[in-house]
């Protein structure tokens, strides 16, 4: 079987690679660049709860040694703060600030010595053909090659060349907002504190609205966005350093604070999103499928959920052969969610950004508006929180048995602790990324017992036999409690952590309808399938055409 060919060295090109091997699939990520990238602390990135988990599973490596995690959060409108949360040095659901370069660095380094991938530089995607049984592409560059491949990932970014050979549209806004960028070392008044503040009540000059924000990076560097207004105005180098110098001087009530100015830019955020994320043996993921950033909301997050998403589907496939509609519910699935989280920013923007007008004589109106961004900045909410596949078609039908639990179907389960085959005590979400279902008995009290002593009694072996002749494969995990649970439940759990359904008690005709229903049904012997337009219209409030070119081939 040939590997899987990703296009694109970036977090999620990388990180696929990684899901996959995790799971044995070979791989070949072509990488245009050199295979190092430069040290730019003004782009980062904020990892929320279960994207910097899925990293640390892969890399081995806890992203709070190499980030910052925020030790609190606070909103401000003119002098007063609106919101203000502290979270706890434990609390596992605070947001992760890290540079971009160090990610991607982390990541390449989790890669040395991987057998199973092989990571190629200086690479450029030319052309692609499709195949019932496979993909063949053509890179140029010092030595132009052809590549063989069992399917094609496209991981490289908002001007995908593959999402142009396979003349896949990609409508949306562009220029939804745009932020004036500045990394620098220096002590603000909130140590490890991320802010975003509306409205200061110093004067503002130039092409500069009323909106900063400060994200904490290690070693007191800290990264300032200001959001700029409609328009095209240059931001000059000497705006900047005023701005960067009026902001200091206004947080700190006084004279401007030492500081040292490490990198600049202005980042500019768009609202796109793929018709298409699927072309028969061709997958698009992370910013060549879609574009989203304003209000709070940040694109590496969903990037990083495309994986999880389509890292068991397509390995199920590799090896077991082609099962299409398991491989269209990643379409259908992840574009739902990045199309409802694009519509509900582009309905708020006219309301968060607008200013004047009756809105301003609204009471709370502001109020509601900062949380709506707070929100978006915290990873909560329609704006942030991961998805639920409300829709899915591998959700099964009503079940003999089915129970409520505090998880709707389709939604991440909590991370509780578990009791593994082997007896050991670990976290529900360390059991992921590894294509088997999880099964989990909620069964108070086991965890005072060995498991040798509860694994032959009650209900166990029943559920072990209806676990074993499971249509996958599935690991049986114990829990003493979890969310909304009676005694005696049993969870059926995806490999990336999405529940399937909650039964009460061991029903083994239920457990294996909803497990054969959550691989997309019986396979199918059909081979290289097309794919399906499924979801392609469920707009996202980005009607308008893509300016940059959309035909095959087009740059």
């Amino acid at each position: 079987m040939d590997p899987v060919i990703i296009v694109g060295a970036g977090p999620v090109g990388l990180t696929l690679a990684l899901a996959l091997a995790r799971q044995e699939v070979p791989c070949v990520v072509l990488d245009e660049g050199p295979g190092k990238d430069e040290p730019r602390p003004a782009r980062s990135v904020v990892l929320r709860e279960d994207t910097t988990e899925l990293v640390k599973r892969l890399t081995g490596m806890p992203l709070a040694a190499a980030g910052s995690p925020w030790a609190g959060w606070r909103s401000m409108r003119r002098k007063q703060v609106t919101h203000e949360i502290d979270f706890d040095d434990t609390e596992p659901g605070r947001p992760v600030h890290i540079a971009q370069h160090v990610l991607t660095g982390a990541l390449r380094a989790a890669l040395v010595g991987e057998p199973l991938v092989e990571v190629v530089t200086d690479s450029r995607l030319d052309s692609l053909e499709q195949e019932p049984s496979g993909v063949t592409a053509h890179t140029r560059g010092p030595d132009g090659t052809w590549w063989r491949g069992s399917y094609l990932v496209g991981c490289d970014g908002p001007r995908s060349t593959v999402r142009k050979l396979q003349d896949i549209r990609f409508p949306g806004r562009t220029a939804v907002e745009r932020h004036a960028v500045a990394a620098l070392r220096t002590e603000l008044p909130w140590p490890g504190e991320a802010l975003l503040h509306r409205m200061p009540p110093w004067r503002t000059s130039g092409p500069f609205a009323g909106e900063i924000s400060a994200r904490p990076l290690p070693d007191d560097v800290w990264r300032l966005d200001w959001l700029m207004p409609p328009g095209k105005e240059l931001v000059t180098p000497e705006l900047l350093l005023d701005r960067v110098r009026e902001t200091l001087a206004g947080w700190a009530e006084g004279p401007t604070p030492p500081y040292e100015l490490l990198d600049t830019g202005v980042h500019t955020v768009h609202h796109r999103l793929a018709r298409r994320w699927r072309a028969g043996r061709v997958f698009l993921a992370g910013d060549a499928a879609h574009l989203l950033g304003a209000l709070g909301t940040h694109g590496l997050d969903e990037g990083l959920r495309d994986v999880d998403n389509l890292t068991w589907k397509l390995a199920l496939a590799w090896h077991h052969g082609p099962h299409e509609a398991l491989l269209d519910s990643y379409q259908t699935e992840r574009r739902a969610i990045v199309a409802a989280r694009l519509r509900a920013a582009d309905q708020a923007l006219p309301l968060v950004r607008g200013g004047g007008g009756l809105r301003s004589y609204v009471p709370g109106a502001a109020r509601g508006h900062d949380a709506f961004l707070v929100e978006g900045h915290l990873g909560q909410g329609t704006l942030g929180a991961p998805g639920v596949h409300t829709d899915s078609p591998l959700t099964p039908p009503p079940l003999e048995g089915e129970v409520p639990v505090d998880t709707p179907v389709g939604a991440p389960v909590t991370d509780v602790r578990v009791t593994a085959e082997d007896g050991t005590f670990v976290r529900l979400r360390g059991r992921l990324g590894r294509g088997a279902l999880l099964v989990v008995l909620i069964a108070p009290g086991t965890g005072v017992w060995e498991r040798r002593h509860w694994m032959s009694a009650g209900i166990m072996p029943r559920l072990a036999s209806a676990v074993a002749a499971l249509p996958h494969p599935a690991e049986l995990l114990v829990a003493e409690s979890y969310p909304g649970a009676a005694a005696h439940t049993v969870l059926l759990v995806r490999p990336d952590g999405h529940l399937i359904t909650a039964l009460g008690g061991v029903r083994p005709a239920s457990l294996y309808t909803a497990a054969e229903t959550a691989l997309g049904g019986p396979a199918s012997a059909e081979a290289g399938a097309t794919g399906t337009d499924a979801g392609a219209e469920a707009g996202a409030g980005v009607g308008a055409e893509a300016n940059a070119g959309t035909g095959a081939g087009s740059r």
